[in-house]
């Protein structure tokens, strides 16, 4: 029998390198998009015909019903999410709905139409906020924006529909990931791109806001792995899913800018609209858990996902300005 697998979430990062994984193992794989009046599909745009795609949304519960009662999923992976840290500030509503009540709209989706369905919430780092680090399963939880709050409130809920039995519900706690399909308004992609463009004459200035803030910078190919293998567990639990390696994002910017034989801060401008109100300083995560109890690790190392990203920030670069000659 070919297993069968939802991802909400599937245009995303995340999302497009797990449906990849899945389909190598030969998974019949399943996404939930939301209808936009542009295109999203950009990130799945080579595996497009061999996935199914759904219209809907995490903040409607018919169209997520109805999903899982048609398919009847083995697995399902809820990545989808309001996840820019710094816009959740301003949109605290809906980043609510979508983290938190849209995970329990998924959970009672299952436990009504699918209950035998194996479900992965993708959970995050920032959960821990003024926590300091190593932080491990074990750790405090003091989120410090509503997009970690959103995020408490899905990971508990997930934690519930565990311990009381109703569904196979696990959580990846997964640190920042990172890729070269890292959405541009991120602060990794938004150096790389524009640090190629700068170096091929396209843009003078970066604009960046907290510099010292420091994280566990990983590869979304690695999460989605890890993420496959809590699916697929003896046991639903919680995991964190890190490098156990801790960056700041001056590094980051001095490793990108060096890349490309440049140096960071003859172009590098501070701009104060883009700190955020109450600041995660430091994360960094013990993975020994999964190491252990799933055989996981990391495949890419900081350097590797760096200059992975710089490699293909720099061909888009070179794409754009022959388009503009």
């Amino acid at each position: 029998m070919v297993k069968k697998a939802c991802i909400t979430g599937i245009t995303g990062q995340t999302g497009s390198y797990l449906a990849e994984i899945l389909l190598e193992k030969g998974y019949e794989v399943h996404g939930l998009i939301r209808r936009t009046s542009s295109f999203s599909t950009g990130r799945i745009e080579g595996i497009y015909k061999d996935i199914h795609l759904t219209y809907g949304d995490l903040a409607d519960y018919s169209s997520i019903a109805n999903w899982v009662r048609i398919h009847q999923p083995d697995e399902f992976y809820n990545l989808g999410a309001m996840s820019h840290v710094r816009v959740s500030f301003d949109i605290p509503d809906y980043t609510m709905d979508i983290g938190a009540t849209g995970v329990v709209r998924c959970l009672e989706a299952l436990s009504q139409f699918s209950p035998h369905t194996r479900f992965v919430q993708a959970s995050t780092s920032e959960l821990f906020g003024s926590t300091p680090p190593p932080q491990n399963e074990q750790t405090p939880l003091h989120p410090r924006s509503p997009y970690g709050a959103a995020k408490i409130a899905g990971f508990w809920s997930t934690v519930n529909y565990r311990e009381s039995g109703k569904l196979f519900a696990a959580n990846s706690i997964s640190f920042n990931h990172e890729s070269p399909r890292r959405g541009e308004t991120f602060v990794t992609r938004k150096i790389t791109r524009a640090a190629t463009r700068i170096k091929l004459g396209l843009q003078d200035k970066l604009v960046l806001g907290n510099l010292e803030a420091q994280r566990d910078w990983n590869h979304a190919k690695d999460v989605a792995q890890a993420v496959w293998l809590m699916a697929t567990a003896p046991k639903a639990d919680d995991w964190v899913v890190a490098s156990g390696e801790m960056h700041s994002v001056r590094e980051f910017l001095e490793l990108v800018f060096q890349t490309l034989d440049m140096d960071w801060e003859d172009f590098v401008v501070f701009d104060s609209k883009y700190l955020r109100p109450t600041e995660v300083d430091a994360l960094c995560g013990d993975s020994t858990k999964i190491r252990t109890q799933l055989g996981w690790k990391p495949e890419y190392t900081f350097n590797q996902l760096v200059h992975e990203m710089v490699e293909s920030d720099l061909k888009l670069a070179h794409q754009e300005r022959k388009l503009k000659e």
